[in-house]
């Protein structure tokens, strides 16, 4: 698989621009962006970083190749002073030649690898694709300076990642759980510490703050039988006990639960999984191939659906951790069922909003406006975690499907899912009116 992943790189290197024949009129190929975005990804899933940080992750490294790939095409604009506290980037010498598809590749792949822990798995990569793009005809000067760019564009987006927050906010102090019988408790089986209760201090991206879109508060709290509250968490139960075989289907496809602990008698064990966020990750480099986008409009995708995602996170957890609220199995074991188990493991952190639907409802504004409305694609994403496809004729379509999932698993009322949608739609359309990525 890996020598054949990078005999595109064959293809690639003559897609570089400059004053040489050999590398001009080209048909450019952004496998090699896509390659190397994909191994950020599994290393994200074997790091086990939370959906969060693992937004902050892509944010980072799509930004930075982003910036590195623009210098291909002219009609492209950089993004420095359109990102909160991004500064001009640095730009490539004027008259000497490049592949810019090799200084993306390279400035996304410096950015990753510095943003996670496995850097070993990293370097493997890195070394084989390397040792495949030397074995083709790219000029020695050209080579180096191309990676010596991606390079320079790497550390300048490092250096603006210092500046966010998110060192500063890892001795934050953690959730303190409340008798509150309103507020999130842990659950099990594990019944984990909250997950990021102080994400809503790092520093956005494109959102003035991260507030700005927060939604109406949930159902005031009661545990009297007959009220709203408790007829949203009823509603949770029974659906759960009466889900259909595509019910249960859709609620697992969607799980992206980075961390799910399994207990087999006296043993707990994880299964690792892709984060909400690299889920929508691999559905844009799924756009990308059916499109047949080139490396520089594949990068412009990546880069908007990143941002959405790492800007909803943001919006998503600032409501989590303001209306703290007790999710579905810990209400229902205490009101309605002591022995009920959502179909899902829950999450480690409080109900509303959903997350899911707050990213994948503004993710999708981003394809929509990158790919068009009616935009039809095949979803292939959990199929290396056992999961057949699923097929969608939109990427609403797909943000809906993956909204009501987390009703069929037993973890968020109705409002939390409606209510995310309508949150993430509304960031998703704010950042893809203002940030301009086309002359």
């Amino acid at each position: 698989m890996r020598s054949s992943r990078f005999l595109v790189i064959a293809l690639l290197v003559f897609s570089c621009t400059g004053n040489s024949t050999e590398y001009k009129n080209k048909v450019q190929q952004p496998e090699l962006l896509h390659h190397t975005l994909k191994q950020i990804t599994d290393v994200i899933v074997h790091d086990i970083f939370s959906p969060p940080v693992a937004s902050r992750i892509y944010a980072y490294s799509t930004i930075a190749a982003y910036e590195a790939v623009i210098h291909q095409d002219s009609s492209y604009v950089s993004l420095a002073s359109q990102l909160n506290g991004l500064t001009e980037t640095p730009k490539p010498q004027p008259d000497l030649e490049y592949c810019f598809p090799i200084s993306s590749m390279q400035a996304m792949f410096k950015v990753g690898r510095t943003l996670v822990f496995s850097e070993d798995k990293m370097d493997a990569y890195y070394e084989g694709m390397m040792k495949e793009i030397r074995a083709m005809d790219v000029p020695d000067d050209v080579l180096e300076r191309s990676i010596e760019y991606g390079n320079k564009v790497a550390d300048h987006i490092l250096a603006w990642s210092t500046k966010d927050n998110y060192k500063q906010s890892r001795s934050f102090p953690k959730y303190s759980i409340s008798n509150d019988a309103a507020t999130w408790k842990p659950t099990p089986p594990a019944y984990m510490d909250a997950v990021e209760p102080h994400w809503n201090k790092i520093r956005t991206f494109v959102i003035d703050s991260a507030a700005q879109f927060a939604p109406p508060p949930p159902t005031p709290f009661s545990s009297v039988k007959g009220s709203d509250f408790y007829k949203e968490a009823y509603a949770v139960y029974e659906a759960g006990n009466k889900l259909t075989d595509e019910q249960r289907e859709i609620a697992f496809f969607w799980d992206c639960n980075p961390f799910m602990m399994n207990v087999k008698g006296h043993v707990m064990f994880a299964t690792k999984k892709i984060s909400p966020g690299g889920h929508w990750i691999n559905i844009t480099a799924t756009a990308c191939s059916k499109s047949n986008s080139d490396v520089v409009k594949s990068a412009e995708a990546y880069v908007r659906v990143a941002l959405s995602l790492v800007d909803g996170f943001i919006s998503c957890w600032d409501e989590k951790y303001r209306s703290l609220l007790i999710r579905p199995e810990t209400y229902i074991n205490q009101y309605i069922d002591e022995n009920w188990v959502p179909t899902l493991q829950t999450p480690p952190f409080p109900e509303y909003t959903s997350g899911h639907s707050v990213i994948s409802a503004a993710a999708a504004e981003a394809l929509t406006g990158v790919f068009g409305d009616s935009f039809a694609f095949t979803d292939s994403t959990e199929i290396e975690f056992g999961l057949p496809p699923r097929s969608f004729t939109s990427f609403k379509q797909a943000a809906d499907e993956a909204a009501v999932s987390r009703f069929y698993g037993g973890i968020h009322y109705t409002p939390a899912c409606e209510v995310g949608k309508v949150e993430g739609a509304a960031l998703g359309a704010f950042i893809r009116r203002k940030i301009q990525t086309k002359k």
